[in-house]
């Protein structure tokens, strides 16, 4: 009990008894004492009660900053118990969910639809002990749901944003304003004349599905215990990555895919600029400065590239100073903040010679240079029938995702690089 409160109820006993003793006409001697002993109490209490306030300030606003946080972080660390081996058995034999997972998924139903169990995204995240392509993460690092992407996919790589929606869509004002500054000619001369403070919207909406199959026959059900946990989300996890990164980069905006950055760079006003010639680190920093003159950058370091590995073996074995070994890759590796390599985010080359294409982008601001949306949840249904002749379980996992870019300027597509 903190002592103001201890102090707060030892005065409300004092003034209880100070009233009892006052009430009497005429009191005793003893009485008498013990209204001054009262008395003298209640008046150093309230010396110390103040002194009890100042001291556990600081504790109510240390108090108060844990309780701002503690929901996110209850509900990062239940996610971390969620059992995927729990929803593939449900879904095969009827088994009831229970401790954490059931209590995960009877959140998930009451805020949106879903014809199986729907599954967090945060159950597909490579969990403790497995090695992924930028080291191993950090169980105990708590960070919110729209952070988060796939440790290893290019998206995240490449500084994009995951923005989970609950219902609806979502949009993105971005500033398009023309306001400029401008100094009064003469004494009383007038400054520049107000301008319209202009912005364009960037939405995020639920119009594509990504559906993931797999198949787990009996014998796997059977014989695979708590190892079938890791198989599964490894799988989802896997099929995930590789669509979404296709679809962020290449998505063809037709036959339920979403609009990727190059299908949409004109749209979006996402400069493209034909280099038509040998990829050297000298083509791109002249891209790089044009980051920089735009306000999007400060310099190289800003920037991140995404090349195909067939770039890479070309300027790797292009030699820029002889004497050094230093080739025309290491120059560039050497300045840019992040070098990315994707044969699957990236068309493969094509004509004679080869030619192929990158994506550079840099996160101005603090603000992510593209968004990818997702609502809810996964919901994943069993198909009791197609493997039924077997004891098979087939399930589908169906996701609901978008694309959209926030600054144009943030991100700059080469073609022709040969």
């Amino acid at each position: 009990m903190l002592d103001s409160v201890r102090i707060q109820r030892r005065q409300s006993e004092i003034r209880q008894a100070l009233a009892e003793l006052v009430g009497k006409d005429s009191p005793t001697e003893d009485e008498t004492r013990q209204m001054e002993t009262l008395d003298a109490e209640y008046r150093a209490n309230e010396v110390k009660y103040r002194a009890a306030l100042i001291a556990e300030d600081t504790e109510r606003r240390e108090a108060g900053a844990e309780l701002e946080t503690r929901s996110d972080r209850e509900w990062s660390d239940l996610m971390c118990q969620f059992e995927m081996r729990q929803v593939a058995l449900s879904l095969d034999e009827g088994r009831q969910l229970d401790g954490a997972t059931s209590e995960i998924v009877t959140e998930l139903r009451g805020v949106g639809g879903y014809r199986g169990i729907p599954v967090p995204w945060e159950a597909l995240e490579i969990r403790a002990g497995e090695t992924v392509a930028d080291g191993t993460p950090d169980p105990i690092r708590t960070a919110p749901i729209i952070d988060r992407l796939f440790a290893s996919s290019v998206a995240a790589r490449m500084g994009g944003r995951m923005i989970n929606v609950g219902v609806g869509e979502v949009e993105y004002p971005v500033s398009t304003s023309a306001v400029t500054a401008g100094w009064a000619a003469t004494e009383t001369g007038a400054v520049a004349a107000p301008a319209a403070y202009t912005t364009v919207d960037r939405p995020l909406a639920p119009n594509h599905n990504l559906g993931i199959q797999m198949r787990l026959t009996r014998k796997t059900l059977k014989q695979s215990g708590a190892g079938l946990e890791q198989a599964v989300r490894r799988d989802m996890s896997g099929a995930v990555e590789v669509a979404l990164d296709r679809a962020v980069f290449l998505g063809s905006g037709s036959a339920g895919e979403p609009t990727g950055l190059f299908a949409g760079a004109s749209a979006w006003g996402i400069e493209e600029t034909a280099v038509d010639a040998t990829a050297t680190w000298a083509e791109i920093r002249s891209e790089v400065v044009g980051f920089i003159t735009g306000n999007a950058a400060t310099g190289p370091g800003d920037v991140r590239g995404l090349f195909r590995p067939e770039i890479w073996d070309g300027m790797d074995g292009t030699v820029w100073d002889a004497g050094s070994g230093i080739t025309e890759w290491d120059r560039m590796a050497g300045r840019l903040g992040a070098t990315v390599l994707s044969h699957n985010a990236l068309a493969a080359p094509t004509g004679d010679p080869a030619e192929s294409s990158a994506v550079l982008t840099t996160s101005a601001g603090g603000v992510a240079p593209f968004f990818v949306g997702t609502w809810g949840a996964i919901d994943l249904i069993r198909d009791p029938y197609s493997d039924a002749a077997s004891g098979g379980l087939r399930l589908t996992a169906l996701a609901t995702m978008d694309v959209t870019v926030s600054r144009a300027v943030q991100t700059r597509i080469l073609t022709g690089l040969q």
